[in-house]
């Protein structure tokens, strides 16, 4: 009950009552939610098998065409399968639904799709969640949960038989393997970018989690990952928004450290889609260039302008605001995730899962 009514509270700016007739308007905004989200569902249902897409969410249009084209690469990659799209962020989905920066569009939270592929006339034989996340942190988690709420009927509104036949499989994360991801990546941007990092520094851009949310010690993927990279090359640096000690200041320090005091620097997000971090925190004009807070970050500074005021050639021109899902060599290791998690065994979700 408590997570049906944070469900109702997060999604309290959706619109979608106006369709109900009198006689079947529900009682309230959830059941609004997971009626339209059942109804799609059943008009689109054409295989006995599900791949639900998780991901934090945007109110981009360039992060929405991006989702938009993962959705027709997984449906033309997976035919047996049906396709599905969810955001995980309340903000996100409320945002979204509001019309910010963009046409209104809704999107629904992962429990509602799961509830909707348990329904009577639908019940698929297999359902696949696939986190669209880069580490497997605190985000991933919250995926894991949905799959556990869901395969433990935590509302205990679902048919407990079914729930014991149903194959749950889980794709994981794009950075979730220390070794094979974290390589398969850092090959896949060298490939794409080796004639910037041999012409000035390639700086990637990641989210990160701040300590108290760094689940599972995720962090460390971004870390390794500029280690990776610096195999190649050692104009490839990682850093992120909210990880400790790796902010751009760190990147900066780092690049200084190795002796790169000028010259040019190209940014590219390191997350799923090129949102409000990408266009802001990156690439934005935002210049305030104070002193370090606390933390050691210089706060209302974009990277492209904390480059450029350090002494870099770093302006409109060197950002590419690309998201790795519009990256087809990146986006298929998310794709080969969903791959082996298809072809391993199904996932006891009635107890513990730790992603590592």
């Amino acid at each position: 009950m408590r997570t049906k009514l944070l469900l109702v509270a997060a999604f309290a700016m959706l619109l979608g009552l106006s369709s109900c007739s009198k006689d079947d308007k529900p009682s309230s905004n959830y059941d609004a939610y997971q009626k339209a989200v059942n109804e799609t569902v059943k008009s689109q249902k054409r295989n006995n098998k599900v791949i639900l897409l998780v991901a934090f969410g945007s109110t981009w249009q360039q992060a929405y065409d991006a989702f938009d084209a993962t959705v027709a690469a997984y449906k033309s990659a997976f035919p047996s399968y049906d396709v599905f799209l969810s955001f995980s962020s309340a903000i996100c989905i409320n945002r979204a639904a509001a019309g910010e920066n963009v046409a209104p569009r809704n999107f629904y939270a992962p429990p509602f799709w799961l509830t909707a592929f348990a329904q009577d006339g639908v019940k698929y034989d297999e359902i696949v969640v696939q986190s669209l996340q880069v580490i497997p942190g605190e985000e991933y988690t919250r995926v894991i949960n949905y799959i556990k709420d869901f395969a433990n009927n935590s509302n205990g509104d679902l048919d407990d038989s079914y729930l014991s036949r149903v194959k749950l499989k889980l794709g994981v994360p794009l950075l979730q393997d220390a070794d094979s991801d974290v390589n398969a990546v850092a090959k896949a941007l060298d490939d794409l970018y080796k004639s910037k990092a041999a012409s000035g520094v390639v700086a990637f851009m990641g989210h990160g989690n701040p300590d108290s949310y760094d689940t599972y010690k995720a962090n460390i993927r971004y870390t390794q990952l500029e280690e990776a990279l610096q195999t190649y090359s050692t104009n490839y640096f990682v850093g992120t928004v909210d990880m400790m000690a790796n902010f751009k200041t760190n990147v900066l320090a780092r690049m200084q450290a190795a002796g790169i005091t000028s010259g040019t620097v190209y940014c590219h997000p390191l997350m799923s889609i090129a949102g409000d971090h990408a266009h802001n925190d990156m690439a934005g004009d935002d210049n305030e260039n104070g002193a370090p807070n606390e933390e050691g970050e210089v706060e209302d500074t974009s990277w492209k302008c904390y480059f450029a005021a350090n002494g870099y050639t770093c302006n409109d021109d060197t950002q590419i605001v690309k998201g790795l899902l519009e990256l087809p060599t990146v986006r298929q290791i998310w794709m080969n995730h969903t791959t082996a998690a298809i072809n391993g065994e199904p996932l006891d979700y009635y107890h513990s899962k730790d992603p590592e």
